[in-house]
């Protein structure tokens, strides 16, 4: 579905903020990738949606494949149009227009009324409390309800691949809970998903594989459950590091996944 090589990523004459950079997203599942603040995650989403140019970076090098197609410097609106949407850092909703306004800003792309309807059904099914609140203005909604209106938005336009930036920021734990069964549920539906998160304890429960980025370079691959039980991953990510024990210390069992920086 999703298949990015090599990729190099700079904004303007600085350094490059991703290096040769590569992953897949098959035709089903949640894949994930993790990384602290500064990693390179939202860049990387950012060129595989096409708005890395407003943000006044580019790709130097490396390529971009969508369901067989190069779209290395696609616009926008061209990768919406092409199946691929993404859901931004930040929910970013339409705060003075309501829930079912939003909906249909979200289904631009789709001409026929009927099928809009239909979209609109789904996602009130999909999210109740969206249809208890459909002609309420968005802007009044709680944080946990922008985020599932914005995933509902762009589930309205009937993506082929839906980009999640950070759905979990800022949530309570129990609405962190919430977002992740919804991004299960979105993929058992036939819409894979590439998830990028800090709250590595939920995107690795929910994950079926999974990458760890570090300072612009994928450092650890690998089928999200084998990840979650590294002991690197779990003191540098899942808070699991022992008394005595310095984060990031290379001890732990050889068989499972270890970061690129201890694996010499």
């Amino acid at each position: 579905m999703l298949e990015i090589e090599g990729l190099v990523v700079r904004y303007g004459a600085r350094s490059p903020v991703l290096h040769e950079v590569g992953l897949d997203v098959a035709e089903a599942g949640v894949v994930a990738l993790l990384g602290a603040n500064g990693a390179g995650k939202t860049s990387l989403m950012r060129a595989v949606s096409g708005t890395l140019p407003l943000h006044g970076g580019s790709v130097a090098a490396g390529s971009i494949r969508f369901r067989g197609r190069d779209v290395t410097r696609g616009d926008p609106a061209a990768m919406v149009a092409a199946g691929l949407v993404q859901v931004p850092e930040g929910r970013h909703v339409f705060g003075a227009l309501t829930v079912d306004e939003n909906l249909d800003a979200g289904a631009i792309t789709v001409r026929s009324r009927g099928e809009r309807a239909r979209a609109r059904d789904e996602m009130f099914g999909m999210f109740p409390r969206l249809a208890e609140r459909r002609r309420q203005r968005a802007g009044t909604l709680s944080g946990g309800e922008q985020q599932m209106l914005a995933i509902a938005r762009a589930l309205m336009s009937r993506p082929k691949l839906l980009l999640l930036d950070e759905p979990s920021l800022g949530l309570a734990p129990m609405l962190v809970k919430q977002i992740g069964e919804k991004v299960r549920e979105i993929s058992r539906e036939g819409v894979p998903v590439l998830l990028v998160e800090q709250n590595a304890a939920m995107a690795l429960e929910i994950a079926d594989r999974a990458h760890v980025l570090e300072l612009g370079r994928i450092v650890l691959s690998g089928p999200a459950d084998e990840l979650s039980r590294s002991d690197e991953v779990g003191r540098l990510y899942l808070g699991d590091g022992a008394a005595g024990d310095p984060v990031g210390s290379p001890a732990g069992d050889p068989a499972l996944p270890r970061l690129a920086r201890w694996s010499a």
